[in-house]
């Protein structure tokens, strides 16, 4: 096993959830330093860890998406891959940190930059305020290997609140549940045809005439596709399982929503999923995902979703659209963590990192990608700094399903050790 995968293997054994991360930064404080490195830490818990003058500054965040298990994750490998037993694995962004600890084992001059809260809306990326020196900026969040990512999308989160009343249900009172889906990431997955537990549910209860809902707690985080989804409704008719939607009678006798005929037909005919298709890069040029419901007497009714496009315009368009719909059925909305996408750029350090790729992998293309990089926010920030993105390669990320390729990981690195001698 390589001082790679045993170093990322250390890392799953320490808690790092967003928001819940405090634990991993004080190891990687101290594992920096015991190596000679400078480190800083700003208020936000980003790490800024650096040795001699160098030219690079390798990025990536320290936190990870934690669904089923997590933060209890037990590895294993198969076929070449490494999983997570009923947990997300935390390879995004895990193995970029692992990279970057056997580069510090090795004395490398470089800087590193660490990122935290990423997963919940670039916390960390927005406030980087930290005097890096370097010219380039190699993010390692990338999640296909052989492949150089030159832009990202933009985003941007869309709650909706109110407060309903309640009145007296008659019927009889269900739990009807939308269990174990295989979710997945809300920008790289959104156009793979998974499944939103939440839209698999409302459909179930538009297409019964389900008119009384009671409650419901759907989805898990905003950058996820809904994996499960329970409601408790109330029906004169009787209601059914079926292969992906299964039902328990309950002896309950809740008070319903005065206007759950509305709210199911809303969430039903919601457009989630992608809006649009770039054809350049052929990826999702704008969608959003239905990610969060929760619905009950004490809270109201909240519905938090994620909105992604690849330009500024496009975002401002799907953003508004979204807030008129919502509007539509009364709910006030708002706009949450906003983050800039990253304009798709070719530069001498692209051309630079995607020899290198080629010499390693035999191929090389450049490509956006539909999600979150934090290339965008940070170029706001260091704007004479040139960027590019790579990573091995990654699939499921967000899901319980997520898995790294191993050999991957290795030829990766390989390419990242080219990068940081040509430049």
């Amino acid at each position: 096993m390589s001082s790679i995968i045993e170093h990322f293997q250390t890392l799953t054994q320490i808690p790092h959830c967003s928001k819940l991360a405090d634990r991993l930064l004080e190891f990687l404080v101290s594992f920096s330093k015991e190596r000679g490195y400078k480190v800083e830490v700003d208020d936000v818990k980003n790490i800024f860890i650096s040795k001699g003058t160098p030219t690079l500054c390798l990025q990536a965040h320290y936190d990870m998406v934690c669904m089923g298990k997590a933060p209890v994750l037990e590895i294993y490998m198969e076929d070449g891959w490494m999983k997570a037993k009923d947990a997300s694995l935390g390879a995004d962004n895990g193995m970029a940190i692992a990279m970057m600890m056997q580069l510090m084992d090795e004395g490398k001059e470089l800087e590193f930059l660490l990122t935290s809260d990423e997963e919940v809306g670039l916390i960390g990326a927005n406030k980087v305020a930290f005097e890096l020196k370097s010219q380039y900026m190699l993010n390692l969040d990338s999640e296909d290997e052989a492949e150089v990512y030159i832009g990202c999308a933009g985003g941007v989160d869309i709650t909706a609140q109110k407060q309903d009343t309640y009145i007296e249900g008659s019927g009889i009172c269900y739990e009807v549940a939308v269990k174990g889906l295989v979710g997945g990431h809300s920008g790289v997955d959104i156009d793979k045809g998974i499944p939103s537990a939440i839209k698999v549910l409302a459909e179930y209860l538009y297409k019964h005439n389900v008119t009384q809902l009671a409650s419901m707690y759907a989805g898990e985080r905003r950058n996820s596709i809904p994996a499960n989804a329970v409601a408790i409704v109330r029906s004169e008719l009787r209601l059914e399982s079926t292969d992906m939607v299964k039902v328990r009678e309950l002896t309950e006798k809740p008070k319903v929503l005065s206007e759950g005929k509305k709210t199911i037909e809303m969430i039903d005919v919601f457009k989630h999923g992608v809006h649009a298709q770039n054809e350049e890069f052929g990826i999702p040029d704008v969608s959003i995902n239905l990610a969060i419901i929760t619905a009950d007497e004490k809270g109201g009714l909240i519905i938090e979703t994620s909105a992604r496009a690849m330009d500024a315009e496009k975002l401002a368009n799907i953003s508004n659209e979204t807030m008129i719909f919502f509007d539509a059925y009364g709910f006030e909305v708002k706009l949450e963590d906003k983050y800039p996408a990253w304009k798709p750029d070719i530069s001498d350090f692209t051309r630079l990192v995607s020899e290198e790729m080629k010499s390693v992998f035999g191929k090389t293309k450049m490509m956006a990608i539909h999600a979150g990089l934090e290339c965008g926010v940070i170029a706001e920030k260091y704007p004479a700094m040139k960027f590019a993105s790579i990573g091995p390669t990654i699939r499921y990320p967000h899901s319980t399903r997520e898995m790294v390729h191993l050999e991957s990981v290795e030829r990766t690195f390989e390419v990242l050790k080219k990068i940081i001698q040509s430049v």
